[in-house]
């Protein structure tokens, strides 16, 4: 084993959404900081932007590696090792959590829990997220916006003209569509705004050093079990032991759970924080389903999600439960969930036997129906000879299902419309369920939480066992948000920076 030399201020394993923001903030505040990356850049090509091939290869699935789900079957997980994490695929939506989604709330089946904290803890780190990320949006038309102390930073990206009825037929069905917020570069080939582009990117150069091909093995505690005092890593083959006073976690809800696992030792026997039988439990994938609709006239396939629609977030008519958030999913090119969805790919070829993969990239319009789920300790991340394995079964199915046919009413009727030319009415619309492999919105393995006999880190990140352990990643979100975790990760990164800066002046 090699032992670095150098000892850091931070470690941060993961550079994602929070991972990647956090790096860039403490260094900028002068700390020295150590990110271990399991993956390398990516590289800036067509096809890792918008191609053909997302329909037809695992693009996105690390080599070589498996999960094992619920039935013992292996699947290649939709995780993205490099530089940014799944933000270099995640198409840069970034919504805020409603002030509601903080407290208990009554699902169609149970109780949403409580955070650890509330909206106003987050809302100055919300703006500075938007902020530092360039988010487009226009405040005060989605009915279920939260507080805000001003305007989005920069005004909404403009509408494909093709997209403009759209929005009109919308608004003519009683809906209330509104500019999704997204972050946005100026950067023509690479214009969606990821964690390398405004995290590292961003960072003190002088105070951050990158270790790329770094996978973290397990952590080491020191004799008492009650400090992190070496992160092992194999570094491109050869296994590394690195040190700091600071230890954080931003691996993603699976690999964050699986790194305190498979770091067990006599002091944590069930692995490292799991004292209250909590790691790993309590995963939560949102449910999310792909619409599509059959566009009137060619589009060229590549463009950004832009529409929203929350006017069945808090519920609908006769139904008095949440049922979730509605937004264009963007040019089908972009997606590359298509390429984890083939129950829609076989919908299409049933429907329209001659449509190619490019004439239906064209020649479509795509939806996402994401809903809440709730968290449940049967669900869970576990290891199995140091293989990950994962129990799952949704739940809230009748809210989710709802939310589908709710939204597939709405297409007919903007359809039927006279006036509204720009989809064409079809006798079905094809669509297909996320399958477990698709975790970029999976969270709750390592949940916030008060009582550390029910949870394993606290309000901020800290491990309740641990004095310099902290995780900053979906992994510690007590509940599931429908609008997907991205803003509220990056927000709780930067308020993670605050904390650290103090601690480590103190």
């Amino acid at each position: 084993m090699i032992i670095d030399d150098r000892h850091y201020d931070v470690i941060i394993i993961g550079s994602g959404a929070g991972g990647g923001t956090l790096a860039g903030a403490l260094s900028r505040k002068g700390h020295s900081v150590l990110v271990l990356e399991r993956g390398g850049p990516m590289p800036l090509e067509d096809q890792n932007v918008a191609d053909v091939d997302l329909f037809r290869k695992d693009r996105y699935h690390p080599k070589n590696e498996r999960w094992f789900g619920p039935d013992g079957d292996p699947f290649a997980p939709q995780t993205t090792y490099a530089l940014g994490g799944n933000t270099k695929i995640w198409g840069a939506a970034l919504e805020r959590m409603r002030e509601e989604d903080f407290g208990e709330r009554r699902l169609q089946e149970g109780l949403s829990p409580c955070w650890a904290i509330d909206y106003s803890d987050l809302a100055p780190y919300y703006d500075a997220a938007e902020q530092l990320y360039r988010v487009h949006g226009q405040a005060g038309v989605d009915p279920t916006e939260p507080t805000r102390s001003g305007p989005f930073p920069h005004a909404p990206k403009p509408l494909l003209p093709f997209l403009e009825p759209l929005r009109d037929g919308l608004q003519r069905q009683g809906c209330q569509p509104y500019d999704l917020p997204l972050s946005w570069s100026d950067d023509a080939d690479d214009p969606s705004g990821d964690a390398e582009l405004y995290g590292l990117n961003r960072a003190n150069v002088e105070t951050l050093d990158i270790r790329t091909r770094a996978r973290v093995t397990r952590l080491h505690t020191n004799p008492e079990g009650r400090q992190v005092k070496g992160v092992e890593a194999d570094v491109a083959g050869e296994l590394w032991l690195f040190s700091a006073d600071v230890v954080v976690l931003a691996a993603g809800a699976i690999n964050s759970a699986a790194i305190l696992l498979r770091s067990g030792s006599d002091h944590h026997p069930r692995g490292l924080s799991n004292g209250s039988d909590q790691v790993g439990r309590n995963l939560m994938n949102l449910q999310l389903t792909s619409i599509l609709q059959l566009a009137a006239e060619p589009n060229n396939g590549r463009y950004a999600r832009s529409l929203g629609i929350n006017d069945y977030y808090w519920g609908d008519k006769n139904v008095s439960f949440p049922l979730g958030h509605i937004q264009s999913a963007g040019g089908v090119l972009q997606d590359a969930l298509f390429a984890e969805s083939p129950p829609v790919l076989s919908l299409v070829s049933k429907l329209i036997p001659d449509f190619g993969l490019e004439r239906l990239a064209s020649r479509s319009v795509a939806w996402w129906a994401m809903t809440e789920v709730l968290p449940d300790p049967h669900n869970k991340v576990w290891l199995h000879n140091d293989q990950i394995r994962i129990n799952y079964i949704h739940n809230n199915r009748e809210a989710h299902d709802r939310l589908v046919y709710r939204w597939i009413d709405t297409l007919k009727a903007v359809e039927a419309d006279p006036v509204t030319r720009v989809v064409n009415t079809a006798p079905t619309h094809p669509r297909g369920e996320a399958p477990l492999s698709v975790v970029g919105y999976a969270c709750g393995t390592c949940r916030m939480g008060r009582d550390p006999a029910a949870s394993v880190v606290d309000s901020e990140g800290k491990c309740h066992e641990l004095d310099n352990l902290y995780v900053a990643d979906t992994s510690v979100f007590p509940s599931c948000p429908s609008i997907g975790p991205g803003l509220t990760t990056v927000a709780f990164a930067l308020r993670l920076a605050d904390q650290l800066d103090q601690r480590l002046q103190s």
